[in-house]
């Protein structure tokens, strides 16, 4: 007798986890103390991440997936690598046949716009596309969508997470929090497994690449370092193999057709799929065919994996950890399936990867793992007692004096997290602080991505190094970045949550941790001299108005002598070498130190002049206080403050 699933209508809806992929999504939950995913009516749990705008609609999933041959410009693929990427990167282009919206249409190039029929739509609107699908099939299974955690590359900066934020709200979603991919791996296989010790994820999907290490113990799972590249992936392994599909099918010249770029990165991903089993398999490009081996395509994908190499031996290196130490190493992605990048991890790692779990499941699994935890629900009421511990991919600071990054929160510091630091006026009466923030590894802010300025102004004019600007960082668990600066004396305070409206370039996502690396020394001796300028023109600056204010008090002969000391200064600065720098400053510093001896003195003398010493005393007991303050930023320089 067949049976009815009995719903309680007043039932708190279930908390749902969600692998927004580049290639497939997919959505779980935790079903009696396990996490499982959804699956549409034919039984399938991946939803293609494909997106089709027609004259009937917006279709997603499968059905969209066949208009792409057809309708290659309405039917945007793989929108995930075009998150927090801006119209006018070259890397745009290169990512699929599509139209994209000019200027006149789409003034703000700082996001892509597709045409697609008579509209224009961004990648965060397709996203919410897919994530509404998604919600969909969560509503036929439990007739409720309850809230969300969304997963997200390790590596996606501070606009791709927004955007991504964004698309879940623009699907009617409420985002618990964003979660990092290869962490939600390693949630599924910790709570799934009891696993304790240290594991590596290496996470190659359809168009990102994620690298992370962490340490599970206690039920405590902490990310030790992160790495990776936000586009490149499994989809990269279908440009190459396309590349050679056209010229072997004579079609190389027409590239530039749309419907036969479609077509040839179809029929790449479909030989790529069944090479996974198979020492040779045929292609197909209409009527067009032919032979590709495995030995072949291993051959055109084998640059693309080796470009993940230098991100897991970083990731290990920042971990502070030897390969031979690792307890596991966990594969995520459909893009791990192939036997070449097997096999490259395996000799890599020195270890037989975990595949047991379905790589292109454990995200979802794992999100839905942490959205029940969030929530409270059943993996609690199990007993499962669980602390997540992500981390700053990236390194956030802001901009001082010279061009020089003060980094606040360095990358790989556990998030949620925050730090504050303190800072001075450089110049006299200053009335106001102009606060640049940015992100990256490298030691001057012109070598480091911006993510947003501000200005703090209604300070009151004060000497330098009288006012004092308090600037906080809060990262919060999504990795998201809110910024509060204020001024102390006067109370001026001023907020901003930081939301680029575009991400970091391919180039500066792969290279920023190697640049900071190949250009150590080099950023080193930048940030020493543009250190040592600021404090000479400051020291420099002070000396001539000392001068100007002696009268009487400066010998000619002294005189000569601080001059000169100030002209070997102004020419040190106007130089490259901060040791000349340094050494011109002191100089300086020796040669008016009598001059300010004497001018203490007789400013000590006009000051006590005809009064009691008892008098004398208390004011100097009153003073020494604000001397202590005062004294912190003589040099204007920053002052880190405790981390929160």
């Amino acid at each position: 007798m067949p049976l009815f699933e009995i719903f309680d209508p007043k039932a708190k809806p279930r908390p749902i986890g969600i692998d927004l992929g580049t290639t497939n999504s997919l959505v779980a939950y935790v079903r009696d103390g396990r996490p499982v995913c959804i699956t549409d009516c034919n039984g399938a749990a991946l939803l293609p991440s494909v997106v089709f705008y027609g004259d009937q609609g917006v279709v997603v999933g499968e059905p969209a997936q066949r208009e792409a041959a057809s309708h290659p410009r309405d039917t945007i693929v793989s929108v995930k690598r075009f998150m927090g990427r801006g119209a006018d990167d070259p890397e745009t282009r290169r990512l699929g046949p599509y139209a994209f919206a000019g200027p006149e249409e789409a003034p703000n190039r700082r996001v892509v716009h597709f045409k697609v029929g008579r509209e224009t739509v961004t990648p965060v609107e397709v996203s919410a596309e897919i994530l509404r699908a998604l919600r969909d099939l969560v509503r036929d299974e439990l007739n409720a969508v309850g809230p969300v955690v969304i997963t997200v590359p390790a590596y996606f900066d501070d606009a791709q997470r927004q955007a991504t934020k964004d698309a879940g709200r623009l699907a009617g979603l409420e985002v618990l929090r964003l979660l990092n991919e290869p962490t939600a791996a390693a949630l599924a296989y910790g709570l799934g497994k009891r696993a304790e010790g240290t594991f590596l994820v290496y996470d190659l999907g359809g168009g990102t690449f994620d690298v992370t290490v962490l340490r599970l113990e206690d039920g405590v799972f902490q990310v030790k370092s992160t790495g990776g590249d936000s586009a490149l992936g499994g989809d990269d392994f279908d440009r190459t193999i396309a590349e050679e599909l056209l010229s072997r099918a004579n079609l190389s010249e027409n590239k530039a057709d749309p419907r036969v770029v479609r077509t040839a990165l179809d029929a790449a991903r479909a030989v790529k799929h069944a090479l996974t089993d198979v020492e040779s398999a045929e292609w197909v490009m209409d009527e067009r065919r032919g032979t590709l081996t495995r030995v072949e395509l291993e051959a055109l994908v084998k640059p693309v994996v080796d470009r993940t190499i230098p991100a897991v031996r970083r990731a290990l290196r920042d971990a502070e950890i030897e390969a031979s130490e690792l307890d596991g190493v966990i594969l995520v992605g459909g893009a791990t399936r192939t036997p070449l990048v097997r096999r490259v991890v395996r000799e890599l790692l020195g270890k037989e990867p975990l595949a047991d779990i379905d790589p292109d499941q454990v995200v979802a699994l794992g999100a839905a793992v942490q959205a029940d935890l969030l929530a409270g629900e059943q993996l609690k009421e199990a007993g499962e007692d669980v602390l997540l511990l992500d981390v700053v991919p990236l390194s956030l600071g802001i901009e001082t004096m010279g061009g020089v990054v003060d980094k606040i929160i360095p990358r790989n510091t556990g998030v949620p997290t925050g730090a504050r630091s303190t800072f001075t006026t450089y110049a006299d009466n200053q009335t106001g602080f102009e606060i640049h923030v940015v992100q990256g590894e490298r030691e001057l802010a012109q070598d480091n991505r911006s993510l947003a300025r501000f200005t703090l102004r209604g300070i009151p004019p004060m000497p330098a190094g009288l006012a004092r600007l308090e600037v906080t960082f809060k990262v919060d668990a999504d990795g998201l970045l809110k910024v509060h600066a204020r001024e102390t004396t006067t109370g001026k305070e001023q907020s901003i949550d930081v939301k680029p409206t575009y991400g970091l370039t391919d180039e500066e996502m792969e290279n920023m941790l190697i640049d900071a690396l190949d250009h150590g020394e080099d950023d080193l001796l930048a940030r020493r001299l543009a250190e040592g300028r600021t404090e000479g023109e400051r020291v420099l600056l002070a000396t001539r108005k000392s001068i100007a204010a002696a009268g009487g008090m400066l010998p000619d002969e002294e005189r000569v002598r601080i001059e000169k000391a100030i002209d070997k200064l102004a020419a040190a600065i106007a130089g490259s070498d901060p040791d000349r720098v340094r050494t011109a400053t002191e100089d300086l510093d020796r040669a008016t130190t009598p001059l300010a001896e004497r001018r203490m003195n007789a400013a000590i003398a006009q000051a006590i002049g005809g009064r009691s010493l008892d008098e004398v005393a208390e004011e100097v007991e009153a003073a020494r206080g604000v001397d202590s303050h005062v004294e912190e930023h003589q040099h204007g320089r920053a002052n880190r403050g405790q981390g929160e």
